[in-house]
């Protein structure tokens, strides 16, 4: 099992969020060996807190005061009540994890009001690989903890897609039309790492774009995509309006994005490049609580900075490009960035191998970056 970078609370119950697959019930379960963990997706113990969460007091043992693990808590928010009612009454420490943030979204639902804090698992860093990182095998299959240790990882990436069709999407009944959804899903693999234009995804897979929009919320909600906003504060040029879109992890994306003979290998491999280092920057922020926000940054007439780090700590914008070849064209957006934020501290990341400089822009080779980014940020 690989180390993970995030630090928990000592004392505090908190929150765990996180796609299925990232190793939250791996890593809660070594942490925490001491403590009462309950899975609900076992049936039992689900049908017994489900028909009353009241019984939750019943699975821990008297004058218990080590942790309490419920897995998947998101399956019964009702059970936040009783949680928050044991916090108070018996000063229990829990930790509540979870794979989806629909349910607990719901206005209405028990948040502890500030008695749990919040965490994020992300798939592996760089850092937690440490020796076994392969630049060429992320790129290919992404960082879900499985891919590294699965003798088949494109297998289990296709096994991942499907069990959250079935599980996530089927069993809890977030789509009416499985088959739409499907052909949703491969529609908004072209828009990795693009503008959204739901629309446009819309027409690509024949589905009303109201939709289509509700699809992007699910997938925002089960934590396996985001959207990135575009950086506009104190904006001197007319920007672009609407967000990036994201899956998660490379593999997912690298799964979900069918591959013909039409298709453009550089493309797809420079959206890879692009989502690795995001979904690096994403974790490492958080598990180091630097409390950045993630945009990007694109003028009017598409010149584009693809991320800008934005925070207490300063300004940081990233230039991610594939080539392993440099031209001074290159750099325009980072130089355009430069003039409308002085302060800002730019770097342009590629897939050289020599370290440069151009100006003030800083050139680092992508696995040099990957490595450093703690440092840089």
């Amino acid at each position: 099992m690989y180390s993970r970078l995030i630090v928990p609370p000592k004392d505090k119950s908190f929150f765990l969020f996180g796609p299925r697959g990232t190793g939250k019930t791996t890593w809660v379960r070594s942490k925490f060996a001491r403590g009462v963990y309950l899975d609900l997706l076992e049936a039992e113990i689900f049908n017994d807190l489900m028909a009353n969460p009241q019984r939750l007091g019943n699975f821990i043992p008297k004058n218990f005061d080590d942790w309490v693990i419920i897995d998947e808590v998101q399956r019964i928010p009702e059970l936040l009540n009783e949680v928050h009612r044991l916090i108070e009454k018996n000063r229990h420490k829990f930790i509540l994890t979870g794979s989806s943030a629909r349910k607990i979204r719901r206005k209405g639902v028990n948040l502890l009001a500030g008695r749990a804090l919040g965490y994020h698992l992300y798939p592996l860093t760089v850092a937690e690989l440490g020796e076994d990182f392969n630049l060429n095998h992320s790129l290919a299959y992404g960082q879900l903890p499985c891919v590294y240790t699965e003798e088949n990882p494109k297998a289990y990436l296709e096994s991942y897609v499907k069990t959250y069709l079935e599980e996530e999407i089927q069993q809890e009944g977030l789509v009416r039309n499985l088959g739409a959804f499907s052909r949703f899903l491969e529609a908004a693999s072209f828009s990795q790492g693009s503008i959204l234009n739901i629309s446009s995804v819309a027409r690509d897979c024949s589905v009303e774009r109201k939709v289509v929009e509700n699809y992007f919320t699910i997938l925002e909600d089960l934590l396996i995509a985001y959207r990135i906003p575009v950086f506009s504060k104190r904006a001197k040029r007319r920007l672009i309006a609407h967000p990036k879109f994201y899956f998660f992890d490379v593999g997912l994306y690298r799964t979900l994005r069918p591959m013909g003979p039409l298709d453009m290998p550089e493309e797809v491999g420079g959206h890879a490049l692009e989502t690795l280092f995001l979904q690096e920057l994403q974790a490492i922020n958080s598990y180091l609580a630097l409390g950045y926000t993630i945009f990007y940054w694109m003028t009017s007439n598409k010149v584009e900075v693809d991320f800008v780090a934005y925070g207490a700590r300063g300004i940081k914008a990233f230039e991610i490009k594939r080539t392993s070849r440099i031209s001074s064209s290159m750099m325009k957006g980072l130089r355009t960035f430069q003039k409308n934020y002085p302060t800002a501290k730019t770097y342009f990341i590629y897939g050289g191998e020599r370290r440069l400089r151009e100006g003030d822009i800083e050139i680092l080779p992508i696995k040099d970056a990957l490595q450093e980014l703690p440092k840089i940020l």
